[in-house]
């Protein structure tokens, strides 16, 4: 099984956020600027990503010059199975009921099997917390995270954004 890019966004986003919110007595509101660039990600992808997660409640989104993401109390304590399930919908894993149905689908055993798979995978995850996804090793990385622009020298590929020193 493979999730989907934008639930892959989605556990980044709120990992991220995660660490933020203890970096200091005062939680660090990033933009969704901001962590696209330090995820390596468009822009685009982690707007979509954040409507969902805000509509779900993990997120708090504000408006404005004071604005920024802040994660929810129910995003920190969000078990990871269900934060997964509600990113990547109900679809199955195989469409047995596609455009050219499958001849087997009247006595197949592995659309079953494969269900079953599903749940267990999720149900593993849901032994995690988005809180425990960003304790050590991981809050180090997440909060070590530079913005990654362009290197048009290059070609393309990315080089880290060193922020120009002041004289």
């Amino acid at each position: 099984m493979q999730l989907t890019r934008f639930t892959d966004i989605g556990l980044r986003v709120v990992m991220r956020l995660a660490v933020a919110a203890e970096q200091t007595s005062a939680p660090v509101a990033l933009t969704t600027k901001d962590l696209a660039a330090e995820l390596s990600v468009p822009y685009t992808h982690v707007a979509k990503v954040v409507g969902r997660l805000s509509e779900m409640g993990v997120v708090h989104a504000r408006r404005g010059r004071a604005g920024g993401l802040t994660i929810t109390d129910l995003g920190r304590e969000a078990r990871v199975g269900w934060l997964a399930r509600s990113l990547e919908g109900d679809g199955e894993v195989v469409d047995c009921e596609g455009p050219q149905p499958c001849p087997l689908r009247a006595g197949c055993r592995l659309r079953r099997a494969l269900a079953r798979a599903v749940r267990a995978f999720y149900d593993s995850l849901d032994g995690l917390t988005v809180a425990e996804l960003a304790k050590e090793p991981t809050s180090a990385v997440l909060l070590s995270l530079s913005p990654r622009v362009p290197d048009p020298s290059a070609g393309g590929p990315v080089a880290d954004v060193v922020p120009a020193a002041d004289s």
